[in-house]
């Protein structure tokens, strides 16, 4: 019998990969189920967007192996796009990386550079992600506490109360998921000090900046931050384009390129066409993020409504794509109550706890989801 890895040990199948599973049988056999729980845009992509990548299908380019860097006038296009929104100067040739979506992003990062042994800050709650990839490099998790007292930020004094000495990679993730908090310029200072003081590269996961937020932050606005920070950002949520895999990685040249060796041995570049698409949704006028969030607003307001008819208590200020509510009562149970709110109602949320424990006692609700559909799940809740 041949025997897997004992990395495999270490982690479990991606929550939303066996839970949906559950959500599909149960929809195959009769259910109506709502699905607020995952955060997968379904709103389509720039028409200019889909006509680039069908125009391009007949370039003599199109069907080639690509760059591992990306094209050229790609990485040009993410460097503009940094420029003009959050006022951050970057060199397109050396300090701009694209990816296949930022969740490889994660996994290269780690790669490239944690040893095993080596141990990895990350925020509870959090991107789940963060933990199991550290696990998959045998480089050990410790959790930071992150609450709503402090605004979901970390206290860095009591982290380094702590013996840091082993830490080399802290994640950071402003707007946060799952709790929608942002930060400022000045908050980023913070964590950039931090680094500094305790030789730690910090990454800023940061794909939600302009779903319902007009504060556009990078934490490399911060001068100097290059040297111990990084930057995750997509074109998942922001353009529609989840399916299409497209990322981007931002950083100092040696960091960058130390990432790309990785890269490298991975893949074999990133399709032309997803390329020209991506470069013309970077280069799409602030009108686009306006008209996207007239639809998340209506949205959101309904989820509120929702929330509202389920007890639930939220911060009408949280940015992103979800609304993370705090569940009623003493000790309630997230898992329970999304099981409740399942077999009873028909609908679907993520339990806080699939964020780590500090989720406990709160649930999450995605604004993927069409206006009538949430307005079906208000009238089922009246029944």
């Amino acid at each position: 019998m041949i025997i897997h890895s004992n990395r495999l040990n270490t982690v479990e199948e991606y929550y939303f990969s066996k839970k949906l599973r559950e959500v599909s049988e149960m929809i195959k056999s009769g259910y109506p189920i709502i699905n607020m729980g995952i955060g997968s845009p379904d709103l389509f992509p720039s028409n200019n967007v889909i006509s680039q990548i069908k125009n391009s299908l007949s370039d003599s380019n199109s069907h080639k192996y690509q760059s591992y860097q990306g094209l050229p006038e790609f990485r040009k296009s993410i460097s503009n796009f940094y420029k003009n929104y959050f006022k951050v100067e970057l060199n397109s040739e050396k300090e701009v990386l694209p990816l296949m979506g930022s969740k490889e992003g994660i996994m290269h990062i780690s790669l490239a550079f944690l040893n095993s042994g080596d141990e990895v800050l990350i925020p509870n709650p959090g991107y789940p992600t963060y933990h199991s990839v550290t696990n998959l490099v045998e480089a050990k998790p410790r959790f930071y506490d992150l609450d709503e007292n402090n605004n979901w930020f970390p206290d860095l004094i009591e982290i380094e109360k702590s013996d840091l000495s082993k830490v080399k990679l802290m994640w950071v993730n402003y707007p946060h998921m799952p709790t929608g908090a942002s930060v400022g310029v000045n908050k980023y200072e913070e964590l950039i000090k931090f680094a500094e003081r305790n030789n730690i590269l910090i990454v800023n996961d940061n794909p939600y900046s302009f779903i319902l937020n007009k504060d556009f932050v990078s934490i490399l606005k911060v001068n100097g931050s290059k040297e111990v920070a990084m930057e995750l950002n997509s074109l998942s949520k922001s353009f529609n384009m989840s399916g299409w895999r497209v990322g981007m990685l931002l950083g100092s040249d040696l960091n960058i390129s130390r990432v790309l060796k990785v890269k490298s041995n991975m893949d074999s570049g990133m399709f032309y066409g997803i390329q020209k698409g991506a470069i013309s949704a970077l280069n799409l006028s602030e009108s686009w993020f306006e008209s996207l969030n007239k639809v998340y607003y209506k949205r959101r307001e309904l989820i509120w409504k929702l929330a509202d008819k389920l007890n639930c208590s939220y911060n009408k200020n949280s940015k992103g794509l979800f609304v993370w509510a705090k569940l009623p009562g003493k000790n309630p149970s997230s898992e329970s109550f999304i099981e409740n709110l399942l077999l009873e109602k028909n609908i679907f949320i993520a339990p806080g706890t699939i964020f780590g424990s500090n989720g406990e006692g709160y649930v999450r609700f995605s604004l993927c989801i069409d206006e009538s559909k949430i307005i079906e799940s208000l009238k089922r809740i009246d029944l």
